[in-house]
């Protein structure tokens, strides 16, 4: 059956994999490749409403719905047009038995009028409402608890200087709920309420969309090698997966800012009431979450797992360091990579105060470390998803710059524009290849090559130079390319169709 799928109009490149992803989740392998797309006539393909076709029935529908973080509602489609009139007729056709079923009289309902792009009076509703009486209702109306949900939604031109996509024609869709969204779970895990946050924390809503991608559910391990404040953990432990992480700096792994404010505290955080004159002035959410099996002080760079091990972590979720907002760093300092000092061992007297020394990691040395440690690590059918920032080029991000790997399958690219000169995509892989000796002999004689060309790497991957070095003027003006206005922006930034 084809569903109506109704998204929430934010992050238009992660709707449809986050679908296809649960999909994948809850329909079982090769499920969220059979998902099937197409738009309803003269819509854009920035339009909250699509059509989807499911490998499955109405329960799955509802899961993926239940769980999304962009998915608004999931309906069975009962008719469309571009006049109350059209939709009418579109209803009447509908056939009789997949509509009687959820009229008779022993069941409640509820009739709930939406929009999107324009306000609907309270009385215009109550006029859409009861020009329906063409539908036999015959149950009893509950507006707190209702057996079954109906939706009228309506989008109409609204101009072209709102940012929304535009509207070709004017579209009534009338249909059932089949499963909705529950986004409560951004407000009770937002930033500003843990803890313990740093200053590149992943946003809840980014993290859950993440998890998501990774498919982290009860039973499944999951590993973030740059794990910093755990924000990635935390979505990933919320859906019942088993966590681990991993950070080269010992600060944050170890101390964080005081015995109750670290890693640790994000996944036992407690319901904290504070009362002043009587009056509840501020609430700490409880998580209680299923602590991390361990946060590793390690380095992706020397990876510390034993020889031979392999296959281990089921997803392996992080956002590696690009050097915008921080840079990445590796162990071994200036002076032991130039090779002026000897490779060292600390003494075991030292070992817990000592913090190593750690030198500049360039980005392509880091996604290449990262490729092959969830080469090496992920089981066969294991999901790799992290950020990759790239710089736009007229406008747009380059596909071809995404990093491949042999042992990986690219499912999925999802960009969110940053600035006018750059962005971050979150790339979703799936691994198709065995970690052959083949593989790990070419990726030693990168890694050589990495070490042996240090400085080289530093200054052709110096994202932060390409993203704040100030515009040249002149140079534009030279080629006969008009100047960047900084103050002028794009009304829409999506695609015109």
């Amino acid at each position: 059956m084809w569903y109506l799928c109704v998204f929430y109009h934010r992050l238009l490149d992660y709707r449809r994999p986050e679908v296809q992803s649960l999909a994948e989740l809850f329909g079982g392998p090769g499920a969220g490749d059979a998902v099937e797309w197409r738009m309803p006539e003269n819509h854009n393909v920035d339009s909250p409403f699509h059509l989807v076709r499911l490998p499955g029935d109405e329960r799955l529908a509802a899961q993926i719905a239940n769980r999304s973080l962009l998915v608004k509602g999931i309906y069975e489609l009962w008719g469309q047009g571009t006049t109350y009139e059209e939709l009418e007729r579109a209803v009447m056709a509908y056939p009789e038995e997949r509509k009687l079923p959820y009229l008779t009289p022993e069941s409640t309902f509820k009739i709930v009028v939406d929009s999107f792009g324009k306000v609907i009076s309270f009385q215009e509703q109550n006029d859409i409402m009861k020009s329906l009486t063409y539908i036999p209702f015959k149950g009893r109306v509950n507006l707190k608890k209702p057996d079954h949900k109906f939706f009228v939604m309506e989008t109409d031109d609204y101009g072209c200087n709102n940012g929304l996509p535009p509207v070709a024609q004017r579209t009534v869709f009338f249909g059932r709920e089949v499963g909705a969204a529950d986004r409560h779970l951004l407000p009770t895990y937002q930033l500003k309420s843990r803890k313990y946050i740093g200053p590149t924390a992943m946003d809840a809503e980014m993290a859950f969309l993440m998890a998501n991608q990774g498919l982290a559910r009860p039973g499944k391990l999951v590993y973030d090698p740059f794990v910093g404040t755990g924000s990635i953990l935390v979505a990933a432990a919320h859906f019942g997966a088993m966590t681990m992480g991993a950070d080269i700096d010992i600060r944050v792994v170890r101390d964080g800012r005081g015995p109750d404010c670290n890693i640790w505290s994000n996944f036992e955080q407690l319901a904290i009431v504070t009362f002043r004159h009587l009056s509840l002035v501020s609430k700490t959410p409880e998580y209680k979450l299923p602590e991390p099996l361990c946060i590793l002080r390690a380095d992706n760079n020397v990876p510390p797992w034993r020889p031979g091990l392999k296959e281990v972590f089921d997803a392996i979720i992080c956002d590696p360091p690009y050097g915008v907002r921080a840079g990445g760093r590796k162990s071994g300092g200036r002076k032991l990579i130039k090779g002026t000092v000897a490779p060292y061992t600390v003494p075991d007297e030292k070992r817990d105060s000592h913090i190593p020394s750690t030198a500049p990691y360039s980005l392509a040395e880091c996604v290449h470390d990262l490729l092959h440690l969830a080469a090496r690590m992920l089981v066969m059918g294991g999901r790799l998803v992290f950020f990759f920032p790239v710089v736009r080029e007229d406008g747009v991000a380059n596909p071809a710059k995404y990093p491949e790997h042999p042992c990986f399958r690219l499912l999925a690219s999802c960009e969110q524009i940053l600035s006018m000169r750059y962005s971050r995509v979150l790339l979703t892989m799936v691994k198709v290849g065995p970690y052959t000796e083949e593989v790990q002999k070419a990726a030693e004689e990168r890694r050589r090559e990495f070490r042996e060309n240090h400085h080289k790497w530093m200054e052709e991957g110096n994202l932060h130079s390409a993203v704040f070095s100030p515009a040249d003027q002149a140079a534009a003006a030279a080629d006969g390319k008009p100047a960047i206005d900084r103050d002028s922006k794009p009304k829409y930034r999506g695609k015109y169709v």
